[in-house]
């Protein structure tokens, strides 16, 4: 009993650090606005910004994805909270736009070696027979933390002082927090390995598995581009177009859609694998169809429900892509194909995004965002009419 108790409060601490660094990640989104006042740099500096955070996550990913399994998973989390750390101080510093790329190509790096290796420790330092229980703390921190990030920032923004420097501070206080967290933790990998033994993951998708990756890739790569043009756009659009100039409302909106998404993983339980993701798909659409009319009519309304129903099936997507890819890949395969799809799932959060950003100089920040649901539309739209027509195995 003891141990079960022991390891419960492992878990749940590992969880609260993995929270920690993935809402340092978010935490710059309801700030937007104030250092496009400070610097004056376009909205398509704004999601260049952004979309560098992504290129540091697909880096790590594919470079030392699986460097926790040979040194660690504490010195692996500790790298990414001092990344982390580096990140907040370039936002401390920031006088010009270098020191904001620098910033978020940092809280990339963090991310990258958080999302597997904390998924891992997380599970490994629950009690036997906690798997379940486990993998709910995982998803919670993971996608809670992205979304207390700009809820967090958007609040001191709006209602404390020195709204570019404090939610910063906060965070390198709770970093420092996590960093002495992560030493007192119990080191779940036995037999260790030279940094030296880690090698670049090669992506890669077996024959067997394509019929089952494609649409699952789709519909991954569909919402984490809505996630990602919510963060980095959002913002501007309250402000701009609905007259929203509170920064907590606008951390809250973003949060909204990663509380969502955690519910729609969590959901995958219930739901099964095999209609998680056209039920993800549905989702997609009804959230971009909701985020167009927001747009035309200029509805608050609109966009808070935009992102609690396309948060919901990102999270029903998404898992149901990871355990699908996951169920068809033969065994000596699975970490390259899983990480093949993160890497596409990334890739949706950058290339969109600054397509946007492209868009919003000659059509407008509207016509911009009705481009860019037009496109993601269709694609989660092809691979929802062919899940229908080729359903995913219920037990992937």
């Amino acid at each position: 009993m003891d141990g079960d108790r022991r390891g419960w409060r492992q878990c749940l601490l590992s969880g609260a650090v993995f929270a920690v660094c993935m809402a340092g990640t978010t935490l710059p989104t309801p700030l937007y606005g104030l250092y496009q006042e400070k610097f004056g740099f376009s909205e398509l500096v704004v999601t260049v910004v952004y979309a560098v955070y992504a290129f540091g996550v697909i880096g790590v990913l594919l470079l030392a994805g699986n460097a926790s399994d040979a040194v660690g998973r504490r010195p692996v989390l500790l790298a990414g909270l001092g990344f982390s750390a580096a990140s907040a101080v370039c936002f401390l510093c920031a006088t010009a736009m270098g020191w904001l790329y620098a910033g978020r190509l940092l809280s990339g790096l963090s991310a990258g070696l958080f999302t597997g290796a904390a998924t891992v420790y997380v599970m490994e330092l629950a009690p036997p027979g906690g798997a379940s229980r486990a993998t709910f703390v995982a998803t919670a921190a993971n996608m809670g933390g992205l979304g207390c990030g700009p809820l967090l920032a958007g609040v001191l923004a709006q209602y404390a002082p020195w709204p570019l420097y404090l939610p910063f501070v906060v965070h390198l206080f709770l970093v420092a927090v996590s960093a002495a967290v992560v030493l007192g933790l119990d080191e779940t990998v036995r037999e260790r390995r030279p940094l030296s033994t880690v090698r670049p993951q090669r992506p890669g998708v077996p024959p067997q598995v394509r019929s089952v990756f494609g649409p699952a890739a789709i519909a991954a790569f569909v919402g984490f581009a809505l996630f990602g043009v919510f963060t980095s756009v959002s913002p501007a659009f309250l402000s701009e177009s609905l007259g929203v100039h509170n920064r907590a409302v606008s951390g809250l909106v973003v949060a909204l859609a990663f509380f969502a998404s955690t519910a729609g993983q969590l959901a995958v339980g219930r739901v099964g694998v095999g209609r998680s993701l056209p039920l993800g798909c549905a989702g997609l659409l009804a959230g971009l169809a909701l985020l167009a009319g927001a747009l035309v009519w200029d509805l608050l309304a609109l966009v808070v429900a935009s992102a609690l129903v396309g948060g919901v099936g990102q999270g029903l997507a998404f898992r149901g892509a990871l355990s699908a890819v996951a169920g068809a890949s033969p065994q000596d395969r699975r970490a390259a194909v899983v990480s093949t799809l993160f890497v596409v799932a990334y890739a949706g959060i950058s290339v969109p995004v600054i397509g946007v950003g492209l868009l919003v100089e000659p059509v407008g920040l509207e016509g911009a965002g009705l481009v860019f649901i037009a496109c993601m539309a269709a694609l989660v739209g092809a691979a929802a009419v062919y899940l229908l027509r080729r359903p995913v195995r219920a037990d992937a």
